[in-house]
């Protein structure tokens, strides 16, 4: 690889790398447009020039398929322009809440899977889920109180007697000082948790061992409260599952001057498929219902000023 791309690849900007990129393979975006069409993916050779130029990003779903599709083309690292643009779309200037790093998510997923596998998990768990309702709620102080979950989950295998929750916590934040709450149908078992990172995971036991198509309803939650304001919460799927509600509740003395729905293919891609949440006026929350989640993250965004 030519060491202007490499290092483009490395530091960005995305329409850096992407010219980069191309000229390194010496297609014309006419060829370049080609390849792409025959992955399935129609882009004009002017969306293509204004990408490279910096005059435009790619946002919509069909352009962020074709950024993945370039990467093939061009023989680069899987998500390496996807990553330029995830941190393109991180914006400081205060016009949206900061999103947490690609660097930072990246980092916790990976304490998280080593946390999963001391606690002797599969990455699934042989559990299935059918619902999952959540409630987050944001203290007077801005900061993450804690939050609630109602788990409706299937056992896909016979012998089942355990769910691993993941609790995520702001920056800054004290796992150890995270309280383990096992409100319904559960009981605490053993629980781990990575300091630098805020990641927490803990063995929620079943009073029975599940067979393979049997259900169970339980309900659990974490009291935090040991960080700064928080601007954002959202959920990572590994897989695709049933249906999940998140509603944040905010306190009165605390209220957010808009709030968001995004999703994300990964951490690494961008946010996409923004739109505007209403608070209630007497509630003081706001909600999103996926009906039947696919594999990512799905969450809500708040600024505060």
């Amino acid at each position: 690889m030519p060491a202007d791309l490499a290092s483009a690849l490395r530091a960005g900007p995305f329409h850096v790398a992407l010219r980069a990129a191309i000229a390194a393979r010496r297609l014309p975006l006419q060829r370049v447009r080609h390849h792409l069409a025959r992955h399935g993916v129609s882009v004009g050779v002017t969306s293509l020039s204004y990408w490279q130029q910096g005059a435009r990003r790619p946002q919509r779903a069909e352009s962020l398929r074709a950024v993945r599709a370039l990467e093939e083309i061009l023989e680069l690292p899987e998500e390496s322009l996807i990553r330029l643009l995830a941190q393109a779309d991180e914006r400081p200037d205060g016009e949206r809440p900061a999103a947490r790093s690609y660097r930072s998510l990246v980092e916790a997923s990976d304490i998280l899977q080593s946390l999963i596998a001391e606690l002797g998990s599969p990455l699934d768990g042989g559990l299935h889920t059918i619902g999952h309702h959540e409630r987050v709620r944001i203290g007077a102080h801005r900061e993450l109180l804690g939050r609630d979950s109602e788990h409706i989950v299937r056992a896909h295998r016979d012998g089942v007697d355990r769910y691993i929750a993941i609790h995520h916590g702001d920056p800054g934040c004290t796992p150890e000082r995270t309280a383990v709450l096992a409100l319904e149908n559960c009981r605490t078992g053993r629980v781990r948790w990575h300091h630098s990172t805020g990641v927490l995971v803990a063995e929620l036991l079943f009073d029975t061992r599940l067979r393979a198509g049997e259900t169970h309803m339980f309900r659990y939650g974490f009291e935090d409260g040991t960080a700064g304001a928080s601007s954002e919460y959202f959920r990572g799927f590994s897989f695709a599952g049933g249906q999940y509600a998140l509603q944040v509740r905010f306190a009165e003395e605390a209220l957010p001057v808009r709030c968001q729905r995004f999703t994300q293919h990964s951490a690494a891609a961008p946010r996409v498929g923004r739109q505007e949440l209403t608070l209630s006026g007497s509630h003081r929350s706001v909600h999103l219902v996926e009906p039947q989640v696919r594999a990512g993250i799905v969450g809500i965004e708040w600024g505060w000023e």
